[in-house]
């Protein structure tokens, strides 16, 4: 089912909350995929053994987006920006021409002109969720995504959420988003597998912060991993964001 209310209330209160003061974004105003980000690493999970037999994994190249990857300091609050931004760069990848991933005030920008935000949130540290992030990638790319909306416990994480990951990665290959409100850091999502013990998901974390790690390393300090869907947050509601890209070439 898809629901965006929990989420747009919870957006708004978050964004209260947040520190609104003005933000150095550094030097780089547009990091693209030729312009600031050629320290990026692409596919960072690759290597990476499925832990079941049915897996369903993004198809294609994209770049692993984090924290201050481009000289902005984003610590705390910009999970949801770089999440768009590894969408993003997938997107680009699987298109001849394409627009390079929006920057942080590029995003924060698009969101006000859809009068989605107000002008104040313009240099702000306010959160991003999956509805923000349907809307940018609508808005730079015109591709529109499903929001679905999972409510908390196990039998609806392994029933809603694992059965909607196989079908959007089956169709459309496209790394998806997930955030929630107890749970409320951004991850992306890379790909699911379920077996008889219980299914996983492959997690692109974009909260790492310092200096270039290789994919070996990134891996092996968890910032991409698979992670039991038992041990998210049982109290937590989750939201899909799920791009709805062409149909998946096989």
């Amino acid at each position: 089912m898809s629901d965006r209310k929990p989420e747009l209330k919870i957006g708004a209160r978050l964004t209260e909350m947040n520190n609104t003061a003005a933000i150095d974004w550094g030097t780089d105003p547009n990091p693209g995929l030729t312009n600031g980000s050629e320290s990026l690493l692409r596919r960072v999970h690759s290597g990476l053994d499925p832990p079941d037999s049915r897996c369903s994994i993004v198809s294609g190249d994209y770049l692993y987006y984090h924290y201050g990857c481009d000289g902005q300091d984003d610590r705390g609050w910009g999970c949801g920006y770089r999440t768009v931004q590894t969408m993003a760069s997938w997107l680009c990848f699987s298109r001849e021409s394409g627009r390079p991933p929006p920057s942080l005030p590029d995003i924060q920008q698009a969101l006000i002109s859809m009068g989605d935000k107000e002008d104040s949130f313009r240099g702000s540290r306010g959160w991003i969720g999956t509805f923000e992030a349907s809307l940018v990638l609508d808005f730079f790319y015109d591709v529109p995504c499903r929001v679905v909306h999972v409510r908390g416990g196990g039998a609806e994480l392994e029933e809603v959420a694992v059965q909607e990951l196989h079908r959007h990665f089956e169709t459309h290959g496209s790394p998806a988003m997930m955030g929630g409100d107890r749970d409320n850091s951004s991850k992306g999502i890379l790909g699911v597998c379920s077996g008889k013990h219980g299914s996983s998901v492959l997690v692109v974390d974009p909260h790492y912060y310092g200096k270039p790690l290789d994919k070996t390393e990134l891996q092996t300090h968890g910032w991409v991993r698979w992670i039991k869907v038992s041990s998210l947050d049982q109290c937590s509601f989750y939201n899909l964001c799920l791009p709805l890209t062409g149909k998946r070439d096989v």
